[in-house]
């Protein structure tokens, strides 16, 4: 799998992601600082499909124009802890994510172990 590959597979097709990149570059630089701190820990978090991260981002972008144009905060929008909120954020995309399938495989082999010994933990 070459960069290429890889990128589209992260960020989903290029135009969407430079279309995503030039709004936020138009934002306040506060709220542009914010949204490329949330987009560096999404990025590792987030979901495994290019279309899915595409959309979270756009989302995110919008989220923080309306933001900018209604002069909210930072803190009024990401909260007192940023990554509650990105985690919070990002479950509304993760369904496929690789997060999503190892919390799945995890539960799934604990239920079969715990199956296998009749349930009784022993």
């Amino acid at each position: 799998m070459g960069f290429a590959d890889l990128a589209s597979k992260v960020i989903g097709d290029k135009r969407r992601w430079r279309a995503y990149k030039a709004r936020t570059r138009q934002l306040p630089p506060n709220h542009r600082a914010a949204v490329d701190a949330l987009e560096r820990y999404l990025m590792y978090l987030g979901p495994g499909d290019g279309d899915t991260a595409a959309t979270m981002f756009e989302d995110l972008a919008d989220l923080f124009e309306r933001a900018a144009v209604d002069g909210t905060p930072i803190r009024a929008v990401v909260g007192e802890d940023p990554a509650e909120f990105a985690e919070a954020f990002l479950r509304n995309y993760s369904k496929g994510g690789w997060v999503t399938r190892e919390r799945e495989r995890l539960t799934g082999a604990i239920k079969r172990a715990e199956n296998e010994s009749g349930g009784t933990g022993a």
